[in-house]
C-alpha cells in the first residue's frame, strides 16, 4: 500500500528540488529500458507545492479515468481506494505532489475524451495511456510510469489458440478496444486479412471473445493475464505481440495540452522510478505477468 501522504510543503521541497530540476532534460528510465524525453520541468520544487500548482480546483488534485476501470490497474471499479497498479500510482504521484489522500478527487473520463483536443477537467489522467506523436499534437503526457506490450488472448477452443508465429494470425478475426494501441498493434503488427473489429470498451470486446465474434481480442499483458485467469477460465494467452516500432511502448500520464503541471507531474513519476517506488507497486500488483511467449 502506498505509505501515509507527507503533509508538510517543507519536506516536499527537499525530496523533490533535485528530481524536478532533472525534469528540465530528459526523463531518467529504468535500467533496461529507454524511456522517451520528458516533458521540461517548470521551475524548482517551491513552485510545484501544492499552493502554487493551478489545479482544477483549488487546494485539489483532479485526477480522472475511465468508468468502468479493470484490475490488475483498478480494484471494484473504484480509483479512490488506491487498490491496483494505476490507482496506487496516481496516490504516489499525489503524494510526491504534497497532496494528501483526502485532497485526491478522482473524475471519470472515456478513454477517448480524455485524449481529445480542448480544455480537460482533471489534471491528469491514468488509464492506460501509451505515449504516441499522434496523441502528443492534443495533450501532454508524463514521464513514463510503465513498459507494455501487447498480447493476444482467444478461447480455448480457438482456432488461433495455439498459434506461434504472425503468420499463424494472418487469417484470424481479432478485436480490440477503439483509439488504443491494442487496435494499432492489429493493423501494423498482425495485419491480418480480416478486417479487424472494435468495441467502446473491453467489456464489449469481451463479449465479443465469449460469443465467438472473433477469434482473438488484443489487450496489454497485465490485463490479458486478469481476463484469462480471472474473468474467462476458457481463455488462453496465445502469446505477445512485437512493439509496432523501435521505441518501447511506455503508458504516461495525460494532462492538458501546454498545462503548467506537465513538468511537476513529470518530476514526481521521475522521482517514484528513482526511488524504487514503481519497481515495487509493478512487483506488488503485476507481478504475475511474466512468462507469456512473444510471437515472432
Amino acid at each position: 500500500m502506498i505509505a501515509a501522504m507527507r503533509s508538510a510543503t517543507l519536506l516536499l521541497a527537499a525530496g523533490l528540488s533535485a528530481v524536478l530540476a532533472a525534469a528540465a532534460g530528459c526523463a531518467p528510465t529504468d535500467d533496461d529500458t529507454a524511456a522517451p524525453a520528458a516533458p521540461a520541468g517548470t521551475g524548482s520544487a517551491a513552485a510545484c507545492a501544492p499552493a502554487q500548482l493551478k489545479t482544477v480546483a483549488a487546494g485539489k488534485l483532479t485526477v480522472g479515468t475511465d468508468d468502468p476501470v479493470y484490475p490488475p490497474w483498478f480494484s471494484d471499479n473504484k480509483p479512490d481506494n488506491g487498490q491496483g497498479f494505476e490507482a496506487a500510482v496516481a496516490y504516489a504521484v499525489a503524494e510526491k505532489l504534497g497532496y494528501t489522500k483526502d485532497q485526491v478527487a478522482w473524475t471519470r473520463v472515456t478513454f477517448n475524451n480524455a485524449i481529445a483536443p480542448g480544455p480537460k477537467t482533471f489534471d491528469f489522467d491514468i488509464n492506460e495511456f501509451s505515449i504516441t506523436d499522434e496523441r502528443r499534437k492534443a495533450v501532454d503526457f508524463s514521464s513514463p510510469y510503465y513498459d507494455v506490450t501487447q498480447t493476444v488472448i482467444a478461447l480455448k477452443s480457438s482456432k488461433i489458440a495455439g498459434a506461434k508465429t504472425l503468420a499463424d494470425l494472418k487469417g484470424a478475426k481479432l478485436g480490440a478496444q477503439v483509439g488504443t494501441t491494442s487496435y494499432r498493434s492489429i493493423t501494423e503488427v498482425v495485419k491480418p486479412t480480416a478486417q479487424p473489429s472494435v468495441y467502446n470498451n473491453n467489456d464489449d470486446a469481451k463479449k465479443a471473445l465469449q460469443n465467438g465474434q472473433i477469434d482473438g481480442l488484443v489487450v496489454d499483458l497485465p490485463t490479458a493475464f486478469y481476463i484469462t485467469g480471472a474473468e474467462i477460465t476458457d481463455a488462453v494467452i496465445v502469446g505477445q505481440l512485437p512493439q509496432t516500432s523501435g521505441t518501447p511502448e511506455q503508458f504516461g500520464l495525460v494532462l492538458d495540452k501546454g498545462s503548467t503541471l506537465t513538468g511537476c507531474v513529470s518530476g514526481a513519476v521521475d522521482a517514484l522510478r528513482t526511488d524504487g517506488t514503481l519497481k515495487r507497486l509493478q512487483e506488488q500488483w503485476l507481478s504475475a505477468t511474466q512468462g507469456a511467449p512473444t510471437l515472432g
